[in-house]
C-alpha cells in the first residue's frame, strides 16, 4: 500500500509535487500492506535481526544490545538516587525507612516500567521486526484505517524524543564529569570545559560512523554493569535491611507519608528508568529474545544492586553526597570515573544513533524535508549519519551543558521528554492490542490503564519543575512539532495548488499519439508524485524542446507502511499507450531509496533499457509566498525555509548526477 501516515503527506517529501514522492489520500486504505499484518507473529524480531546483520550470533548481538540498547539506562545510576533522596534531605533528617522507601521506588519503577512494560509486551509489537514510537504509530494507524488524531500522537512522541536526544549528552557525560570533584576538588573549574570538549568530540567523530567503535561498545558497557554491581556487593553485606526495598509496600507508604514531597521525588525516581525508549527503538537492529536475555541475565540485576548498594551506604552515611562515587574505595575513584565517563559516551552515541535512525523514519513519512543521509558501513544499513540533524544536536548539547553547568540543574528538564514519549507509547499500545491483537477494549484497558497512571505520575511529578528547567523539552518537543506540522501543511497545499492545473496522463498520451513530436533515441524517466497526472517536466520538455523520447517511464516513488518493502512488489510497470509507462517503485521507511538500482529489476519484467542512454527529468520549483495560502505568512517563511534546506532529489534518490536534466518553475503557497 502506498503510505497513510498523514493527511497529504509525501513520504520522501520536497516542495516539488513533481519529483517523485507520492502524497497519501486522507482516508486511504491501510489494510492492504503488501506484507501482511504487522503483529507480532509477523516475523520475529531476532531472525529480521540476525539477518540484516548478516547472520551474526545471538551471543553477538546480546553483547551488542548492552551497548547500544542499555547505554542510556545503564548511566542513570549517576544521578537517579541522589536526585531521588532530596526532597527527603529538605528536613534535614534522613530516616532509614525514607532511604528503603526511595530506592523500593526506583526498583519497582524498573520491574513495572522497563520489565513488565518494555521487555514484556513492546518488544512484540514489532513492526515486520522494527520498533520505536514511529513503528508504532505506523500499526496504530493501519489498525484504525488511517487517523489524523494517532498521526499527532506519532508525531508529538518523535518531538519528545528529541529533546531527550538533546538532554541525555548533556546531563550523563556532566554527571561522569563531575566525579573529578570527588578525585580533587581542584578540579572543580575544570568540570565544565573538559564535558564540552568530550561532547564536541563525539559529535565531530559521527561522519565516521559507528562501525568501527560499536564492537568496543558492548564489552566496555558489560564491565560498566558489572563495576557497578560489584561495587555495591561490600556496602549490601554491611547493611542487609536493603532487602526490604524489595518489597513494595515501603514504596507505598513513602507515597503516601510525604505530600507533595513524594510527587517531587517521583520525578527523581523517573530518571532511572530513561533510556527504556531505547529497548523497543533499537528492536530491528538487535532483535528481541537477546534484549530480553541482556536485561534479565545482566543489566537490571546490576541496576538492582547498584541501587541497593547506594541506599546501603546512606544508611551507614546519611551526610553522603555522591553515593553512586563513594561506592568505590579511594584507589578505585579515579578508574571508577573515567569508566563512567566512557559509559556516558557509549549512552550519548546510542542517543544519537537513535535520533539519526528516527530522523530517516520521520523523512520517510513525510514528517520532515529530505536530508542528506549518508551510509557509513557497507555491510549494515542501519549505520547512518546525518549531517545537518548532528549538527543541530551538538550545538543543542553543547548550549544546555553551558546554560544548566550541572546535572543536577539538567535533571529537573530531562524526565518530561521522557515520562511524555512513554505515555504516548502506552495510548498507542493499547491501540495496537485492542484494534490489531483483537483484545476487547476492557481488556486491553486494563492490561494498559496501571502503567498510564505510573505514568501520568511520573509526568505530573516533572511538571512541578517545569520552572526549574522542564521548559527545555516542552520548548524543544513544540518548536518540532510545528516545524513538522508546518512542512505537512506546506506540502499538502502545494500539491493540492499544483493539481488544479495538472493534465490528465491518459489524455495527454492521447494527444500526442493524434499529433506525434519528433521522437529521438533512448529513456527517459519523469519523476511524478501522481502517476495519473502528466509531470511538469514532461510538459516543459513538450513545449520548449518539443521532442520526445522513444521510451517514456512515468515514475511514481512510494513509501510503504512496513520498515521494508517486500521484494517481489518493490517494482511494478504498467504500459500506457506505445511511447509510456507507468512505473511504481515501493520502498519501506527504513530503507533509502535508490532508483537507478531499483530500474534494474525491470528487466526481470521484459522492460529493456540502457541506464547510459536514459535521462531523468526532474521539476525544481522556487516557492514564493502567497498573500492569501492556507497558512499565515510567519508558517510560509517556515516552510519556504525547509524546502530551500532540503536535499537534492538527486542525491536523495541516488540518481546519477551526469543523468539528471532539471527543469524550474516559480510557484506561491
Amino acid at each position: 500500500m502506498s503510505q497513510t501516515f498523514a493527511p497529504g503527506v509525501a513520504p520522501q517529501p520536497a516542495p516539488d509535487a513533481s519529483d517523485g514522492a507520492r502524497p497519501a489520500a486522507e482516508g486511504a486504505d491501510s489494510q492492504t500492506s503488501t506484507q501482511g499484518p504487522a503483529t507480532s507473529g509477523t516475523l520475529d524480531a531476532p531472525e529480521k535481526a540476525e539477518t540484516r546483520q548478516g547472520h551474526a550470533g545471538f551471543w553477538t548481538l546480546l553483547v551488542g544490545s548492552v551497548g547500544v540498547v542499555y547505554g542510556d539506562i545503564g548511566t542513570s545510576p549517576l544521578y537517579a538516587f541522589r536526585e531521588a533522596l532530596v526532597p527527603a534531605r529538605t528536613d534535614g533528617i534522613l530516616l532509614p525507612e525514607e532511604v528503603i522507601g526511595t530506592v523500593s521506588l526506583i526498583l519497582w519503577a524498573l520491574f513495572l516500567i522497563v520489565t513488565v512494560k518494555y521487555v514484556a509486551i513492546l518488544l512484540r509489537m514489532d513492526n515486520n521486526g522494527e520498533g520505536g514510537i514511529l513503528s508504532l504509530m505506523a500499526l496504530a494507524r493501519k489498525a484504525l484505517g488511517g487517523s489524523r488524531i494517532v498521526f499527532m500522537l506519532g508525531l508529538l512522541g518523535a518531538s519528545l524524543f528529541y529533546g531527550d536526544a538533546v538532554i541525555t549528552p548533556a546531563i550523563s557525560v556532566l554527571s561522569a564529569v563531575e566525579g573529578l570533584k570527588l578525585v580533587t576538588p581542584a578540579l572543580d573549574d575544570y568540570v565544565l570545559p573538559i564535558t564540552v570538549v568530550i561532547i564536541v568530540a563525539l559529535f565531530l567523530v559521527q561522519n565516521r560512523g559507528t562501525g568501527k567503535v560499536a564492537a568496543f561498545f558492548g564489552p566496555v558497557t558489560i564491565v560498566w554493569f558489572l563495576a557497578m554491581a560489584l561495587a555495591a556487593l561490600p556496602h549490601i553485606a554491611l547493611h542487609p535491611e536493603v532487602f526490604r526495598a524489595l518489597n513494595p509496600w515501603h514504596a507505598v507508604v513513602y507515597l503516601l507519608g510525604h505530600g507533595t514531597g513524594a510527587l517531587v521525588a517521583l520525578g527523581a525516581v523517573f530518571l532511572a528508568v530513561t533510556g527504556a525508549e531505547a529497548l523497543f527503538a533499537d528492536l530491528g537492529h538487535f532483535g528481541r529474545k537477546p534484549i530480553q536475555l541482556a536485561w534479565i541475565g545482566l543489566v537490571f540485576p546490576s541496576l538492582a544492586l547498584n541501587y541497593l548498594g547506594q541506599a546501603a551506604l546512606v544508611l551507614e552515611k546519611p551526610d553522603t553526597a555522591d553515593p553512586f562515587f563513594q561506592l568505590v574505595p579511594a584507589w578505585g575513584l579515579l578508574p571508577m570515573v573515567i569508566l563512567a565517563t566512557i559509559a556516558t559516551v557509549v549512552a550519548s552515541q546510542a542517543v544519537i544513533t537513535g535520533a539519526f535512525s528516527l530522523s530517516r523514519q520521520a523523512i520517510q513519512l513525510g514528517l520532515l524535508p529530505r536530508l542528506e543521509i549518508r551510509h557509513t558501513s557497507e555491510s549494515h544499513a542501519g549505520q547512518i549519519y546525518l549531517p545537518q540533524i548532528n549538527g543541530l544536536l551538538m550545538v543543542g548539547v553543547v548550549l544546555l551543558a553551558v546554560l544548566f553547568k550541572t546535572s543536577s540543574s539538567l535533571a529537573s528538564a530531562y524526565g518530561i521528554a521522557v515520562t511524555g514519549t512513554m505515555l504516548l507509547t502506552a495510548a498507542l499500545t493499547f491501540l495496537v492490542m485492542w484494534r490489531m491483537w483483537n483484545w476487547s477494549p476492557v481488556a486491553a484497558a486494563a492490561a494498559m490503564l496501571p502503567f498510564i497512571v505510573v505514568e501520568f505520575l511520573f509526568l505530573l511529578s516533572n511538571l512541578i519543575k517545569v520552572v526549574e528547567g522542564g521548559y527545555v523539552p516542552l520548548l524543544l518537543a513544540g518548536g518540532l512539532v510545528v516545524v513538522m506540522w508546518t512542512w505537512v501543511r506546506g506540502v499538502t497545499i502545494l500539491f493540492n495548488k499544483t493539481r488544479k492545473t495538472d493534465v490528465p496522463l491518459v489524455e495527454l498520451v492521447g494527444m500526442l499519439e493524434k499529433s506525434p513530436p519528433h521522437h529521438v533515441r533512448g529513456t527517459a524517466v519523469f519523476l511524478t508524485s501522481d502517476p495519473e497526472i502528466a509531470p511538469a517536466a514532461l510538459l516543459h520538455n513538450l513545449k520548449h524542446n518539443k521532442v520526445l523520447h522513444e521510451k517514456n517511464v512515468i515514475l511514481t516513488v512510494e513509501t510503504v507502511d512496513t520498515p521494508r518493502s517486500n521484494e517481489a512488489d518493490k517494482v511494478r510497470i504498467e504500459p500506457v499507450g506505445p511511447h509510456f509507462y507507468k512505473v511504481v517503485m515501493k520502498f519501506g521507511y527504513m530503507e533509502t531509496p535508490n532508483i537507478p538500482k531499483t530500474l534494474v529489476l525491470l528487466r526481470r519484467q521484459g522492460f529493456k533499457f540502457d541506464i547510459m542512454a536514459t535521462s531523468f527529468f526532474l521539476s525544481r520549483r522556487s516557492i514564493r509566498p502567497a498573500a492569501h495560502s492556507g497558512m499565515p505568512l510567519w508558517q510560509d517563511r517556515i516552510f519556504i525555509t525547509l524546502a530551500k534546506n532540503a536535499n537534492d532529489a538527486t542525491d536523495f534518490f541516488q540518481i546519477p548526477t551526469g543523468r539528471v536534466v532539471e527543469v524550474g518553475t516559480q510557484v506561491t503557497v
